[in-house]
């Protein structure tokens, strides 16, 4: 059933535009690392064992590879490389673990992480006992870690979202919604441009249902990366 878009919705948004509008600029304009973080939306089956930059493979089957081909071909002689480190499965603590060899000494210049999914997902099924507090925390902690090490890094924060079909229940809420938010506060704190996915799905529940985009309730469809990568390229003005 297509969602309407709610007053917490239509806020979200506006304070994204907000945020977007904080970033330092003057790096961003020429990048040339782009690195994509996060979990199985974005690992989506890539080639761990390949480490270079542009590798089909390496880059997955999802999202990140349809930036990558579209901002590749447009910009061809601009030198791009771009990495997706994102690994299935992952919550912030797993982030936390493995930041320095997998974010901060591949120097990114666009640094972009969608996680927290598996923070709620992997409490009903596995086991996790982590708070809504504690994801604030440590994936705040996570930020202010990069902004430390990479001042001019242009962050982008992907809002972790859900669409009601298959996995997700009611048991999901209110506090997956709570998480949602938290991000956005996370986004505002360190300067980053946040992309308010779960407002944008919703919107596209209205022409088709939400196993269109997501078949699982959680993992996109093809249809549902292309969203993803849309949304990505503008907040990262490719």
């Amino acid at each position: 059933m297509a969602h309407d878009v709610t007053r917490r919705d239509f806020l979200t948004t506006s304070a994204a535009l907000v945020v977007a509008a904080q970033v330092p600029r003057a790096v961003a304009q020429t990048p040339r690392v782009f690195l994509f973080q996060g979990d199985s939306i974005t690992d989506c089956g890539r080639n761990r064992d390949s480490a270079e930059p542009n590798a089909a493979g390496a880059l997955g089957t999802g999202y990140p590879l349809l930036v990558a081909a579209a901002a590749l071909a447009a910009h061809a002689a601009r030198g791009f490389k771009f990495y997706n480190r994102g690994i299935s499965g992952n919550k912030v603590p797993d982030l936390q673990q493995r930041w320095t060899a997998d974010a901060i000494d591949l120097k990114p210049d666009v640094l972009s992480i969608l996680i927290g999914v598996n923070d709620f997902w992997h409490k009903l099924d596995h086991g996790y006992n982590g708070t809504v507090q504690d994801y604030e925390q440590q994936y705040g902690a996570l930020l202010q870690t990069t902004r430390d090490a990479l001042p001019h890094v242009h962050l982008i924060v992907l809002e972790p979202f859900v669409l009601r079909t298959g996995a997700v229940d009611a048991r999901w809420f209110p506090e997956f919604d709570q998480r949602r938010a938290a991000a956005a506060r996370i986004a505002a704190r360190a300067h980053a441009t946040f992309v308010p996915l779960q407002t944008i799905f919703n919107q596209r529940t209205r022409t088709a249902p939400p196993d269109y985009w997501a078949a699982d309730g959680v993992h996109p469809t093809p249809a549902g990366h292309a969203v993803i990568a849309e949304q990505w390229r503008r907040a990262a003005n490719l």
